[in-house]
């Protein structure tokens, strides 16, 4: 059978969510707002709208839909400056290696992430290559745990959604894969993740033959 591997990119590629949170903690220092890392949790796998609607209910404030704009583009601006200086150092342990192998075994890959920067940041890290299909943020109108950005990953690369294997860092992210009627595996902490069909700490400690063992069976 054809088989597709469909891959969230900021904690399961690179770790961007670092650059997120200074970003984000940077609006809501600007609005008066407490925001830890804790906080940040919530943020996590979701879209820019929904954050920052997480954000203002954190503070208790109201904004008009224009201010929300504005806040939303000030953010973004903030974080495309913090990820232009990524490398190919940034990647994290096992992912490069783990795609080059997939795209071996003629396995078709595809990016599903709610960022809207996901291009900019896989042609910063030099394996936009890898990729057969990227279904980004500027592409899809529900966010995770809806499964419409693996569904429309599935359908780019041509795959049947039963033969597809997403990984994921995010709870939302499991949610919407196993909506979408696909295997998972959670990149993260079994006591944070649950649902998937194998947790890792991280791609650097699975192979791609446990991957393919976990997506026939």
């Amino acid at each position: 059978m054809n088989k597709g591997f469909i891959f969230d990119l900021d904690g399961v590629i690179v770790d961007t969510a670092k650059f997120h949170y200074i970003a984000w903690k940077r609006l809501a220092n600007e609005m008066g707002i407490d925001f830890t890392e804790e906080d940040n949790e919530q943020l996590k796998g979701v879209s820019r709208v929904r954050s920052l609607e997480i954000l203002l209910e954190l503070g208790g404030i109201e904004k008009t839909e224009e201010e929300r704009q504005m806040l939303a583009t000030k953010k973004n601006e903030w974080y495309v400056e913090l990820i232009g200086g990524l490398t190919s150092d940034d990647i994290l342990p096992g992912a490069e290696d783990f795609l080059e192998e997939a795209a071996g075994h003629s396995i078709k890959i595809a990016l599903g992430s709610a960022s809207k920067n996901a291009p900019f940041i896989l042609k910063k890290l030099g394996i936009d290559r890898l990729f057969d299909a990227s279904i980004d943020g500027t592409q899809v109108s529900k966010a995770k745990p809806d499964p419409e950005v693996f569904l429309k990953g599935a359908e780019a690369m041509s795959i049947l959604p039963e033969n597809c294997l997403v990984f994921e860092d995010a709870q939302a992210g499991i949610e919407a894969a196993k909506r979408g009627g696909m295997k998972c595996i959670g990149i993260g902490s079994n006591e944070v993740l649950n649902g998937a069909d194998l947790t890792v700490s991280g791609m650097d400690k699975i192979t791609v033959k446990q991957a393919i063992e976990i997506l026939e069976n």
